[in-house]
């Protein structure tokens, strides 16, 4: 038989029994959609996870004060702690030879109050190179200068949703708002920056000379980070050994057990978060796994039923001149077509789950790719071959004569 004259036969034999053929084709569709799902999320956790670690900036380490270590006879407080870093720090980290451009960071949370509108905001102390650093350009205006920094100037440049939420109809640039009832001049404001790392705004901030909020704002001598860009992107992790035995030397440290610091580049922020979806990607492939394999044995199960109904019929195309193989054929292209066809309605509900949970109330980042859509179809095709042949090769092997007589 032809192959076009086979399919046409599978295609009858399929036609035949449209409810039984439909419900053996929705594992493979529950199946190839479950595939398709878990692709598409775990692409778009990558992405996004990329997309969070460019939007930290070039190269950038950061320096923390406090440690979750623990030394002899005492606790080390938390990353974030304000006890371990001085200002002296930052300029002993600038001094070192892998290290391009530091800025130290203070920071905390203040009331901000601008006309009528009033909002609570994360207030930051960096130096000029800060937003070099966090490749961070400016939308309007520009930004406040060394000598501001070194005079203590009352300046600041607003993040996106500050200026959202203070002036909504009207430009920023030249206006002047209180923060904790001091007035700042804002001289620009900031591009967009999204979502940060941990699912912070990092647009809603207030950025000023870290002299400013340190002595005027808060009434602190030390600072709360260090922001570090290092000379070449594969030099990132010799600044970061650099920098912590430098700090160790400086702090007179002995053990990594008594470190009062932190370093952490962005790559080492975002392993854990890459670690965890590659977990879930793998638990919930398993699950579609499952469900192509349950896929899977429905279509062997009918087809074992479709063999015993349809035995004479084998019988009777055998005694006309049917061969072996032309009797294996028809069936495992029976299989492969329920399974196929399957997996084309699974990709297309694979698709509308994806953009249902991109488009939802959830908004998890999804990234359908064709590379996924052709994996989820070979899946579906190899599901259809795997589970096929034994009926086909069983039809196959049938005996003209004893399946003439069957009743």
């Amino acid at each position: 038989m032809a192959l076009a004259n086979t399919l046409r036969i599978a295609t009858t034999a399929i036609r035949r029994n449209k409810i039984r053929s439909a419900l053996t084709m929705l594992g493979v569709i529950i199946g190839v959609a479950s595939v398709i799902a878990m692709i598409a999320l775990s692409s778009g956790a990558r992405a996004a996870i990329d997309q969070q670690i460019q939007s930290q900036g070039t190269n950038v380490i950061y320096v923390n004060s406090g440690s979750f270590g623990r030394g002899p006879g005492m606790a080390r407080g938390g990353a974030g702690s304000n006890i371990a870093l001085k200002l002296e720090d930052a300029k002993a980290v600038a001094e070192l030879p892998s290290v391009a451009r530091v800025s130290p960071v203070v920071r905390g949370r203040a009331q901000v109050v601008a006309g009528n509108q009033n909002w609570s905001t994360s207030v930051e102390g960096v130096d000029v190179d800060y937003f070099t650093i966090r490749n961070w350009p400016l939308a309007s205006g520009e930004s406040f200068t060394a000598r501001d920094v070194l005079v203590a100037e009352k300046v600041c440049v607003l993040g996106a949703t500050v200026v959202k939420t203070l002036f909504p109809d009207q430009d920023a640039v030249g206006q002047v708002i209180r923060v904790k009832n001091l007035p700042f001049r804002v001289v620009g404001t900031l591009v967009p920056k999204g979502q940060g790392q941990f699912g912070q705004d990092q647009d809603d901030v207030i950025e000023a000379p870290y002299t400013t909020i340190q002595k005027k704002l808060l009434g602190i001598t030390w600072i709360n980070q260090v922001v570090v860009s290092a000379s070449r992107p594969d030099a990132v992790e010799a600044a970061a050994v650099e920098i912590t035995q430098l700090m160790r030397q400086r702090h007179r440290i002995q053990t990594p057990d008594e470190d009062d610091f932190t370093v952490r580049t962005v790559e080492e922020m975002a392993a854990a978060r890459v670690e965890m979806a590659r977990t879930m990607t793998l638990l919930l492939m398993s699950v579609a796994s499952v469900s192509l394999l349950v896929g899977g044995i429905g279509i062997m199960n009918i087809m074992l039923v479709s063999v015993t109904e349809r035995t004479r019929e084998i019988g009777l195309r055998m005694a006309v001149g049917a061969r072996t193989r032309d009797i294996l054929r028809q069936f495992l292209a029976e299989a492969v077509a329920l399974s196929v066809v399957g997996g084309a309605f699974g990709i297309m509900l694979g698709v509308g789950i994806s953009t249902a949970l991109t488009r939802g109330p959830l908004g998890w980042p999804t990234l359908i790719t064709s590379h996924s859509i052709v994996i989820a179809f070979a899946f579906a095709a190899a599901v259809g071959i795997f589970f096929g042949y034994y009926p086909a090769r069983k039809a196959a092997n049938l005996d003209p004569i004893e399946a003439l007589r069957y009743e």
